[in-house]
This record gives C-alpha cells, structure tokens and sequence, in this order.
C-alpha cells in the first residue's frame, strides 16, 4: 500500500495550448496544409485509374506475346529435333552406303581413244579420256589453290554446305533478274561432288536412257534436288576427309575436250602431269570449271586466257600467290602444247572412229590407243592450201566448199580436209560422206579398160557430132564441153583435152559393163550409171573412193583399199587387238596397160586442161572433171609419192560460177602437193610410153588400112569376154 501511495504518477506532457485552442499561426499553418492535401488526393486517383487500365492492357499483351512465344519455342524444338533426327537419319543412311574414295574416282560411263600420228606422236583425243588419278598432295600446290580460290574459299572451314554462299547466290540471282535458283547455286566444292557423283546413283545403260539424258538428270536444279544434294555433302563430310572430297572432285570434274579430270586435262592441253603446272596453267584448268566447253582452250585461247586472269587475281587476293607471282602469271599466259594447238586431223580423226569397230571406238567402254597413218606435216600442208586459194581467189562471202585427200599409192590416207573450217570435230566430211558426181575424173577408167583390152594411147578414135538412141530415153546427142569437134584424135588427146564424144565411144566398144567393172575394180563401190553417160561421170561417188581409186592407177594397176587405221590395242596392253583394215587389193589392170595410163594422165597435166596443177621439176598426172551446170568441180592426180584429190562445190548443189576442174580445184591441188613435196627428191612417174607405130610401105602392094580401135576391142571382146554389155542412164554430166 504504502509502496502505490509512493509510486510516481506518469509523465505527461504540458498542453501547450487550452483543450480546442489553439493559436492563430498554427490555426493558419494547418488550414494551408488541409487546403493543399484533400486537392492533391482527389487528384492522384484519377491519374492511378489511367495508367493501371493501360498496365492492365500491356500485361495482357505481354503475357500473349509471352504464351505465343512459348508456344512456338515449344513447337520449334520439337520440330528441330524432329527435324535434327530425320535429317540425321538421312545423313546416317546415306553414310552407311558410302564407298571408298577409290571407288569413285573414274567414273566415266565410257573409255578413250587416244589416236597417234604415223611418228606415234598423239594428234587427236575422242571419247571420255581419263589421264589417271591425281590426288589433293599429288597435283600441283598452284592447282589445287586455284581450285579452291575459284568454287569455295571457306572449303576447309565448312560441314558441306555454306549458308553465306547460299545467302549470297540467292542475292546475285535475283539482283540479275533470275529466279533465286536459276545461276549461282551457291554450292560447295562438296556439293558439286555429291552432283557429280549424281548422289550416288551411277548410270546404267540398260535402263533406256542415253549418257547426256543422265547427266541433265543429275544436272537438275529443283528445290528438292538442292535439299537431297546438301544431305549428300554432309554425309559426304562425315565419311571423307576434306583431301578425300577434293580428290573425287579432281578426278571425275569434266574440262572440255573429252578431258575427264585434271590429270587428263593437263595432258590433253599442256602436255605434262597435274603435278607440274605452272600458276598460269593452274588458272586455265580452274578456269574451265564454271563453262568447260566455252572456256576450253582448244575453242578459243584467248578466252581461256582472260578468264584465267580472273582466277590469278582471286588466288591473289586470297593469299595464295605473291604480288610477282601474279604478275609474272598474267604477263606469261599459259599456251596450249603443239598436238592440242595443232588440232590436227579432225576430219581424219572422225573418219578413222566410224570407219573402225564401233565396240572399241564410238561406244568404248575401253581406253583405246589406235596408231594411224596420219601424217602432220602433210596435213598442215593441205589446210594452208586450201585457206591460201579461198583467201586469195575466192570471192568474200562465197559459201562454196572443198574437200582433200592425200594418200599414199597403197591407200594409206596421210591428210584428210573435209571442209573449209578445218579445226572442227564432228562436222559433216564432204571428203568421206559427200556423194557427188564425178564428171569427167571417172573418164581415166574407161580408158584404163580399152588398154587393158590391148589398145593403145595412139589409137584413133574420132571427134564428131554423135547420137544413140536410148530404149525409154530417145534419142541422145552428147557435146564437148566447148562445142566443136576435132575430128580424128588419139585416144591420149582425147583424155588430155576432156573429149566427151571419144570417151562415150571407147566406152560403148568396150562395153559399159567391162568400165563399170574395172572401175569397181578399182574401188568405187557407189552406184555407177547404168546408159552411156557412165563414161561421162554420170554416177556419183566420195571423194575418198575417186582418190583410192587414182591409188591404184599409180601403183600399177591393183586396187586398195583406203585406210588410216595401222594398229588397236588397249592401254596398258602390249599386243595389239587389230591392225590395218586396208592396203592394195588385188590386180585390175595389168602394169603396162596402168603405166600407158599413167603417160596419157601426164599430158593433162604437162599439156592439157591440168596445166594449173603442174610442180616445176616434178612430174604429175592427173584428171580434171567438171560435172553438169558446174555442180562439182574435181581435180584429183599423184606424183611417183602421193595421189590428192580435190572437189570443190555447194552443199546444196548450186552451180559454181566460173569454176571447173581446171581452175580452182587444180590450183588447190597444186598449193597442196607443192607443200607436200618440199625438201622431196624429185622421182619419176612409173610411166611408160607408147611405141609408135611405123609402117614400110611396099610399093608392090595395096596399103591395108589400119584397123580401128572399135574392130580391135571387138575382136578381143569376142575372143575373151564373148562381146560388150549395154544398158541407159539419165542425162550425162560433161567436161
């Protein structure tokens, strides 16, 4: 008690102020305060009420784009790892039948013929020619930069497939006005591989479908095509190296010219290994990958060689050569070595492929060397002739044409031209497939049979108007090329001037039969005019066959049979699988009766309507011929070395105006055999004279007349052949 009586009561603060006063200040002082406050809370709700509606709306948005972002991501990985999986599986299935490298390196669906010249020198390629494997470490360091710097430059740093590159062929493509596949693909140097090895689908022949049908096939550009090519070259990079990649890549790359590789290239154009090119020659073969046949240089040097120029200045600016080594690169051009410049025989090397067995030369599957009779040196001598006459006497714009043979008197084609373009392959061969009339050049054989009948080039035969009547036809009066007659001529004057008359009558007494016979004989298998016009070169023949045929004039009198193939045999193979198909055949007429001949053809040349085709210090034999309306016009003659024949006219049979087989064609001849000839002895013709006739007049008797050539050939029909055949034709050509 005592202790709560003593406690002490609470504090508590003095009021200031009576309870409900308070002074005048403060009464001022908290009425501002209360003024200024109730203002500012009415204000603040409404401004909260704004922005919690639009916090409200952007939360929901928000949250959409949250849900919606959640969702795709949901779907896309899902999808991606579908996708990742199929792809993967694809990628694993296509691994897994993958096989090695070696196996992929040649995969030509057919082989080569590489054709060698009579020294054994190599002039001509056909086929797909594959010069052997070359590998990333073996070709030149400079080959296989310019490769790299040219198709893919991120080669080494890529999984097959280059976005960026994509990215930036889809931009050129479009920025060109293409479509965003049509051009630049964009690919890699993977995928161009996995094209090549047409996603491992080879070509098989028994499927119906040819090899370029299969090829356009790989070739294609679809959508889908690029997808499944991608998948290729990722499986492609996981099973290979990137030197195994390069390597297929090397060797199974088309280069223009039937070159099958890099290897094959460099032989084809250079001469030597992938492994020894120079920086200028590595820019060349790179050159030809974007457009081989455009770029090739045996089209066209010096577009092969700007473009080469392009490829050493990316090799420059990637590092890969030094500021000299350009240089020296661009001021030194690579040029292509003699065979590949030279292009020499395209129409012989054509002719030779049909004229050999189609299993070892036009559908090979084989590499196949075949040694020909070809000789280089005559064969550039025929080609400058026949550019130096329609150069220098050939009017500008003339579409007329020419054709030559040169061959060796056993048939032995040593140079072949078979048109004005001579540096071509494929083109049509008026030399071996043009069949024409032969005008007067088929008159040498209607002699040749009245000689081996027994006549002589002295003998009389007479030059006047003269008719047959022609079962079917009418009656049928031939003319001299000049319209006169000149009465009674030798048979050697007849051929020397190009009688038409004379020849049809020799003809007729010896019997059409007999001259279509030797003349057969002789190797001119075309169909020959049946009528009297046959003697006048009314049939139509090559000029190969006319030329074989001349061959065998110069060689005495036995047929042959052209060729250019000497020797087959398989690379790698010692022994050959075939020799020559051709050569001298057998005896048509007897020698002397071929070495008269051969004297009468001499004067054609030395005297008659051949003088344009005369060589100075050498003797030469010849005919012309010159067809009806000048449609063809022939020269075709020998040395004691070669026999060359020459035609000359329209593809379409349009007359030549102003040419016979006396002018251009004889000339041609003559700038031909005038370069072949050079630095050549000089040899006789194997020709042999007539022995005239003299007769002793006896004063005692009464002179017996000579007997004609037509009595003496129809005794020796009787007593041999038991008379002379006969027959009709259409209307003759002349002179």
């Amino acid at each position: 008690m005592a202790d709560k009586k003593r406690r002490k009561p609470p504090l508590v603060a003095d009021r200031r102020f009576p309870l409900g006063k308070k002074p005048a200040a403060a009464k001022a002082k908290s009425k501002r305060k209360v003024t200024k406050k109730p203002a500012a809370r009415k204000r603040a709700p409404a401004k909260r009420g704004k922005r919690g509606i639009f916090a409200r709306l952007g939360g929901a948005i928000r949250a959409m784009f949250a849900w919606m972002l959640r969702l795709i991501w949901a779907i896309t990985w899902r999808a991606g790892l579908v996708t990742t999986l199929v792809l993967a599986g694809a990628v694993g299935y296509i691994y897994k039948d993958l096989p090695p490298v070696e196996a992929l390196l040649d995969g030509r669906a057919r082989g080569s013929v590489t054709m060698l010249d009579r020294t054994g020198q190599v002039f001509a390629w056909r086929g797909d020619q594959f010069g052997g494997v070359v590998t990333a470490q073996s070709v030149s360091p400079y080959l296989k930069n310019a490769i790299i710097a040219t198709e893919d430059k991120r080669f080494y740093r890529h999984f097959g497939i280059s976005p960026r590159g994509v990215a930036s062929a889809i931009r050129i493509n479009l920025s060109e006005g293409r479509g965003p596949l049509s051009g630049h693909g964009g690919s890699t140097i993977t995928q161009q591989t996995a094209k090549l090895l047409c996603l491992g689908d080879p070509f098989d022949p028994r499927a119906g479908q040819t090899e370029r049908e299969y090829e356009r096939a790989c070739r294609r550009g679809s959508l889908l095509r690029k997808a499944k090519e991608a998948i290729y070259a990722v499986a492609m990079e996981a099973r290979y190296s990137k030197d195994e990649i390069l390597t297929v890549y090397m060797n199974r790359t088309f280069l223009g010219a039937g070159a099958r590789g890099f290897e094959a290239a460099s032989q084809r154009y250079f001469d030597k290994p992938a492994s020894e090119v120079s920086a200028a020659e590595a820019s060349m073969l790179a050159g030809l990958l974007v457009a081989p046949t455009r770029f090739a240089p045996t089209n066209n040097l010096t577009r092969s060689q700007n473009r080469s120029g392009v490829i050493v200045g990316l090799m420059l600016d990637q590092g890969y050569l030094s500021e000299a080594e350009a240089r020296d690169a661009i001021d030194n051009p690579a040029v292509l070595s003699a065979a590949a410049a030279a292009r020499a025989g395209g129409y012989f090397a054509d002719w030779v492929m049909s004229s050999g067995p189609e299993y070892f030369t036009r559908n090979t599957t084989e590499d196949v060397i075949i040694r020909t009779t070809l000789d280089r040196r005559i064969q550039a001598s025929a080609e400058e002739a026949m550019q130096f006459i329609f150069q220098e006497k050939v009017k500008p714009g003339s579409k007329a044409q020419a054709a030559i043979v040169v061959m060796s008197a056993d048939g032995a084609v040593r140079a072949m031209v078979g048109g004005r373009e001579t540096r071509v392959t494929g083109a049509f061969n008026r030399a071996t497939q043009a069949l024409r009339q032969t005008g007067s050049a088929f008159k040498p054989f209607v002699y040749a049979t009245a000689l081996e009948l027994g006549a002589s080039p002295l003998d009389i035969v007479i030059d006047e108007a003269y008719c047959l009547d022609i079962p079917g036809s009418g009656q049928w009066c031939p003319k001299n090329y000049t319209k006169e007659y000149k009465g009674a001529v030798t048979l050697t004057d007849a051929l020397r001037d190009s009688l038409n008359i004379p020849a049809i009558k020799t003809s007729e007494q010896v019997g059409r039969e007999l001259v279509r016979k030797v003349a057969g004989d002789f190797g001119i298998k075309s169909d020959l005019a049946l009528g009297p016009a046959l003697a006048l070169g009314a049939s139509e023949s090559t000029l190969i066959e006319m030329t074989g045929a001349y061959a065998g004039i110069l060689n005495g009198g036995s047929s042959v049979t052209p060729y250019g193939l000497i020797e087959l045999q398989l690379l790698g193979d010692e022994n050959p699988l075939m020799g020559a198909g051709g050569g001298i055949g057998e005896r048509v007429i007897q020698t002397p009766a071929a070495e008269q001949l051969i004297w009468m053809m001499e004067k054609v040349v030395s005297e008659g309507t051949g003088r344009r085709a005369a060589i100075p210090g050498w003797q030469a034999a010849g005919k012309t011929g010159t067809t009806q309306a000048a449609r063809d016009a022939w020269f075709i003659g020998f040395t004691a070395d070669y026999v060359t024949g020459v035609w000359m006219g329209y593809d379409d049979n349009t007359p030549l105006e102003g040419v016979t087989g006396s002018g251009l064609p004889a000339e041609i001849w003559h700038e031909t055999m005038i370069r072949v000839q050079e630095g050549l002895t000089a040899k006789p013709l194997p020709m042999r004279a007539p022995i005239a006739q003299t007769v002793v007049e006896d004063p005692t008797r009464k002179k017996k007349p000579r007997k004609p050539l037509g009595a003496v050939v129809d005794q020796v029909l009787r007593d041999i052949f038991g008379g002379s055949g006969g027959g009709e034709s259409p209307k003759p050509s002349n002179r």
